[in-house]
């Protein structure tokens, strides 16, 4: 698989396609940390403990491909807000396989409907969100989307209805939404931030720029991308000092040069590299 050095990584997996037996599951679960696997099994659906899993393998894969640490060493926790992080162990932590070195590696995780995915960066935050685009069961469009009025901006609540058909106005609200879940994951905040307080500007849905409490922020780039019919996927990437301060702890260096976050910013954002599980699994190997 051809792939970014430097510790960009996309990577998505179909769990829709995996279909383990029971036997099969419990292997891959077996292969995380014991205090990884309650929060698998106190899902009672099925899909909903597939995608837990995948979460979590997704973490631990990349973060054993990317640093090169072995893999009972990784040591994965998260902040009070609930934000995964990588606990350095050793300098050699901060480094890729080739060699640069990665300061502020950090790495977000997403899963709704068919896909669990995973992004990560060396220097600026990043943040991941996917949204399955399912039509809402036992009311309208316009009903639906109503429900989250109050964490929508005039501007962005007016783009939405104006979208056109139900179908349009019910896809209009997904990418919004997808921007704003992408943008809180990054800088770590918890349930608390105010959606209402991002909104989002766009030239049909490229050159996507945030204003954060009525103000632009140059120090953000926003992607989104369709996987599918029915599934949409954002990437976030911002500056570390943006991120709260629980967040803010985890890093080694909040402060990145300008020149060094300008480049990361304007790099190509690709698109993901589709993996399975038995691939993920052969990497933990």
């Amino acid at each position: 698989m051809m792939e970014k050095e430097g510790g960009v990584r996309r990577w998505l997996v179909d769990v829709a396609r995996w279909r383990p037996s029971p036997a099969q599951f419990d292997a891959v679960v077996a292969l995380l940390p014991s205090h990884e696997r309650p929060a698998i099994a106190r899902f009672v659906r099925e899909d909903d403990r597939k995608r837990a899993l995948v979460s979590r393998l997704l973490q631990y894969s990349l973060v054993h491909h990317v640093l090169r640490i072995p893999f009972r060493q990784i040591n994965i926790c998260r902040t009070p807000e609930g934000k995964p992080y990588l606990v350095h162990i050793c300098s050699l932590c901060t480094h890729s396989k080739n060699g640069s070195a990665l300061p502020n590696f950090n790495f977000n995780t997403s899963h709704q409907g068919d896909y669990v995915g995973i992004a990560s960066e060396p220097f600026c935050l990043v943040g991941l969100d996917i949204a399955s685009v399912s039509k809402p069961q036992g009311e309208t469009a316009s009903e639906f989307i109503s429900n989250f009025s109050s964490y929508l901006t005039h501007h962005e609540w007016n783009c939405i209805v104006r979208a056109g058909t139900p179908s349009q106005v019910l896809t209009e609200f997904y990418r919004y939404w997808c921007l704003k879940e992408a943008f809180i994951k990054a800088i770590g905040a918890g349930v608390g931030f105010g959606l209402q307080r991002i909104e989002f500007h766009h030239e049909h849905w490229t050159n996507i720029s945030i204003h954060i409490d009525g103000r632009v922020s140059n120090k953000w780039r926003f992607w989104l991308f369709k996987l599918d019919e029915m599934h949409l996927a954002s990437i976030a990437k911002g500056h570390p000092e943006d991120a709260v301060s629980s967040y803010k702890k985890t890093l080694s260096n909040a402060t990145v040069a300008e020149e060094q976050l300008h480049s990361a910013l304007e790099s190509t954002e690709e698109a993901f590299t589709l993996w399975t599980v038995e691939q993920l699994t052969q990497l933990l190997e």
